[in-house]
């Protein structure tokens, strides 16, 4: 059985149609990326998922049980964190303070040495940000801010991660950074869905993908079979058919 299920799932902001009849499922274990152009439809599945814009039609499972119509912050507390886009993290609070709200769904339930243990297991995964453990978040650089954010959903020790654009606004350097921290955490046992433009980087990296147009799933597969892919090398990956050039 999948971990997560997402099964012929429409959401509408008022009329307007985001996704239509979307199929996908994610396995224990994968890293599983979501190719497409701006308004393809790929953040509003993340937010259906999280329970953000609930889905009109059709049913997201996690392990099996229906959270379709789950509160976002229940959903968070069954094993789903989501980090949005751009980062969001609270830029008048510390690291420290922003870490330790990622784990508010757990402080009844594991108590705080827990919690501080796992603070520390982020400054592991994340060394800088140990260095800057009393620092304002929103004072830290943009790819500090996404690990940050990463760090920050890894608290609530999820059985699913959501990465919504991880690598939106970074240098090339720092992009490389957060995708070898996303290798790692795979290599942990964290279980991704990743929402990433640069889809180079994130087939590199992902077990499979699916490819969003206009709302719709229109082409999944293995990484590697969606590297080789025609369609997808010519409208994602900057390559174009030795055939069709001229000159």
């Amino acid at each position: 059985m999948p971990l997560l299920e997402v099964r012929e799932v429409s959401t509408f902001y008022g009329r307007i149609c985001a996704l239509d009849h979307v199929s996908l499922d994610v396995n224990e274990g994968e890293i599983v990326c979501l190719i497409g152009a701006n308004g393809a439809g790929k953040t509003t599945l993340l937010n259906t998922i999280s329970g953000v814009a609930p889905a009109r039609h059709g049913e997201v499972l996690l392990n099996g049980a229906a959270i379709t119509r789950t509160p976002a912050e229940k959903i968070v507390g069954q094993g789903i964190s989501h980090v949005p886009e751009r980062r969001q993290v609270f830029g008048s609070l510390t690291v420290m303070e922003n870490l330790t709200l990622g784990a508010y769904s757990r402080f009844r339930r594991d108590g705080r040495a827990s919690i501080n243990n796992d603070i520390e297991n982020v400054y592991l995964l994340f060394p800088v940000l140990k260095t800057r453990h009393k620092q304002l978040a929103g004072t830290l650089s943009g790819g500090e801010q996404q690990m940050l954010a990463v760090g920050r959903g890894l608290m609530a020790r999820p059985k699913l991660m959501l990465l919504d654009e991880p690598s939106l606004g970074l240098a090339p350097l720092i992009v490389q950074e957060i995708f070898r921290i996303l290798a790692d955490l795979r290599r942990q046992g964290t279980t991704i869905l990743l929402v990433e433009q640069n889809a180079r980087a994130a087939l590199r990296c992902a077990d499979r993908g699916y490819v969003l147009e206009n709302g719709r799933v229109v082409l999944s597969g293995a990484a590697a079979e969606l590297s080789e892919s025609e369609l997808l090398q010519r409208a994602y990956l900057g390559k174009r058919n030795h055939r069709n050039r001229s000159g």
